[in-house]
């Protein structure tokens, strides 16, 4: 599995999971800056190959 599917994964896991815990402003925050860091492995390897 590649690296930014593995962190799409887990950003999705943490914004889902901040959806529904009380501490769910930062578990978001913390989930949307792992999609934007696998958004951009992702672009960064497809430019590579």
């Amino acid at each position: 599995m590649p690296a930014w599917l593995i962190l799409i994964l887990v950003g999705v896991a943490l914004v889902i999971l901040g959806f529904a815990t009380e501490i769910g402003q930062f578990l978001i925050w913390i989930g949307v800056i792992v999609l934007v860091a696998s958004l951009i492995l992702a672009l960064v390897g497809r430019s590579r190959a």
